[in-house]
């Protein structure tokens, strides 16, 4: 479980609802509490963002949220710099012994794309078939995880805009209604505006961060399919495993930095 993405969650909603509370000048915080609870607000504002996107998406990607959700409250147990050292481990490995004495490995290994590779490797498939099926299936996850967050992305857009919405459609309400008691008006207002609320908050709190952390998250495992796929090649070419290890941290560095991104690297080159 990412604990670090709940305690997120809660301390960007507490921070609001605090604030909120400590504006209410002694009024009770019971009664300010309820006055944030507004049923038809939550309608507009909810209903309204997952039915458009609901129309916007067809019902395959929606299917996705679900994994989604899973991506950003679980943690995949990885180390870069324990996968190297592996890969380090496995080259010796096959130089001592042969490529076939990985046989073994890429039926236990933890790791889902190094027992690909390692199959692959002691199949002996071409270094460039291996290179193109396990790039693709690292594209196929990137594209996954970006359809995704695209998703989120949406839905933080859609909902501001539903509760200006709801905001407008109680404010016609209230002012049908004009000359009633102005205390009454005053808290109606005050409802109206709530539906606003919702809309920001849920956006800026919840679907934008969500598609954030998606992102963050593919990023970082692309990198890491990135190094496995560029050591796997090495140990199939039988290279030396210091010279593996040397250079599998070196392509940690640069990806890190932001050196080893195809994007920079296009920028880089666009600018130079």
């Amino acid at each position: 479980m990412d604990i670090f993405a709940i305690v997120g969650v809660l301390i960007g909603f507490g921070g609001v609802i605090l604030g909120y509370i400590l504006e209410g000048k002694g009024e009770p915080v019971v009664a300010m509490l309820g006055a944030l609870l507004q049923p038809t607000a939550a309608l507009i504002v909810f209903g309204g963002t997952f039915g458009a996107t609901a129309i916007h998406y067809p019902l395959s990607e929606l299917k996705k949220i679900p994994q989604a959700l899973k991506t950003i409250f679980t943690i995949k147990q990885y180390n870069e710099v324990d996968i190297i050292n592996q890969l380090a481990e496995l080259s010796e490995k096959a130089r001592k012994d042969g490529l076939l004495s990985l046989e073994q490995d890429a039926q236990t290994n933890e790791n889902e794309m190094i027992r690909k590779g390692l199959a692959l490797v002691v199949d002996g498939i071409e270094t460039e078939v291996i290179k193109d099926i396990l790039e693709r299936e690292n594209q196929l996850h990137e594209s996954i995880h970006e359809s995704t967050a695209k998703i989120f992305e949406s839905m933080g857009g859609y909902s501001p805009t539903m509760g200006v919405l709801g905001t407008v459609m109680g404010m016609v309400s209230i002012l049908s209604d004009i000359g009633g008691d102005t205390n009454e008006l005053a808290h109606s207002i005050a409802v109206a505006f709530i539906a606003t609320m919702y809309g920001v908050m849920f956006a800026n709190l919840v679907y934008l961060p969500f598609a954030g952390r998606i992102k963050s998250k593919a990023e970082r495992e692309a990198m890491i399919s990135d190094l496995i796929i560029e050591g796997l090649l090495s140990i199939q070419a039988g290279e030396n495993p210091r010279i593996i290890k040397e250079k599998l941290n070196l392509a940690l560095i640069e990806k890190m930095s932001g050196k080893g991104s195809g994007k920079q690297a296009a920028k880089e080159e666009a600018e130079g």
